[in-house]
């Protein structure tokens, strides 16, 4: 199979057919072969009864349903895991994605040899404040943090190597970071291409200003993991030894001060000092044994692994 196609949903009954039909006939005019997946994802307004009738009148189409909203990056893994085809196109339901780039960005993965391709939505139809001005803030933070050079981390349009999606997690609210989590799983020949951006045809979008609170705090997980998820000891046992020297530098302060210096006759625990040490000596330990056990558990995990690989028999 040259394509899937996976499409999370939520509450977009009015534009799937549309989409479908848009879909399908880009598909047969390049002779691919395919599979649609639409992934609905709680939906509350009949979008699986036409998922459902869809499947029903074409085998490319297929549908996954949850019974609740579990968020788009379950979703988006749920189709990760059923996609089949040798390049996997993500798009959203809502009619902004132009199914037309997908001929395009099939050629940058299956021929020129991309890992992954990222659109970019470089001229927009949405709000400037709610999400154009937010949208480049993050995108700008998510650059500087991963070192991944895009313009827009967030755009549902993308392409991907089936292996790729294969041997990522997407889970939280992750899928603003797909090329960072490739990336970190050692995919790095990531592209870029300019797509085209519509107006939303029905509907309102489905999300909030929560979602930049989110992202912002994603950003942080994602930094964090990819600076120090494989180390967890030069982050945690740095802090801890700082923190402790600086306890141990004011208790030594604090005892040569009493036995040659002081003359009010004052005791230690009724100084200030003696709190900062002591406060700084038990953080600094705790930094230290966290990242003491990360690695432990790490170096758990990593010869588990060996264990695993040295046991196969390839014939």
């Amino acid at each position: 199979m040259n394509i899937s196609v996976v499409i999370p949903l939520l509450n977009e009954q009015e534009s799937l057919n549309e989409l479908y039909n848009w879909i399908a006939k880009v598909m047969q005019s390049n002779s691919f072969s395919y599979e649609i997946l639409f992934i609905d994802d709680g939906s509350t307004d009949g979008s699986w009864d036409t998922i459902s009738t869809l499947s029903k009148q074409d085998q490319h189409v297929k549908g996954i349903r949850f019974l609740k909203n579990f968020g788009k990056s379950q979703a988006l893994h749920a189709g990760f895991e059923a996609a089949q085809g040798d390049v996997v196109i993500t798009m959203d339901a809502d009619l902004q994605d132009n199914p037309e780039e997908i001929p395009e960005m099939y050629t940058l993965i299956s021929q020129d040899g991309y890992d992954l391709i990222s659109g970019w939505k470089k001229k927009r139809y949405d709000s400037v404040l709610a999400k154009n001005l937010p949208s480049k803030l993050f995108n700008a933070a998510a650059r500087k943090t991963s070192g991944v050079k895009l313009h827009d981390f967030n755009c549902g349009l993308k392409a991907f190597k089936n292996i790729v999606i294969k041997n990522i997690d997407v889970h939280g609210e992750m899928h603003r970071y797909i090329p960072v989590l490739a990336k970190n799983a050692g995919f790095t020949k990531i592209g870029e291409k300019v797509v085209l951006h519509q107006a939303r045809k029905y509907g309102k979008t489905k999300f909030g200003m929560n979602r930049f609170v989110n992202g912002f705090l994603d950003l942080v997980t994602i930094w964090f993991m990819s600076r120090f998820g494989k180390r967890p000891m030069h982050f945690f046992g740095l802090i801890g030894t700082l923190l402790f020297i600086v306890g141990f530098g004011f208790s030594l302060y604090l005892g040569i001060d009493k036995l040659f210096i002081e003359t009010k006759g004052r005791l230690i625990a009724q100084r200030p000092e003696f709190y900062v040490a002591l406060t700084s000596m038990i953080l600094g330990t705790q930094f230290f044994l966290a990242g003491f056990l990360g690695e432990i558990i790490l170096t758990s995990k990593r010869d588990k692994e060996r264990y695993k690989i040295s046991g196969k028999i390839n014939l």
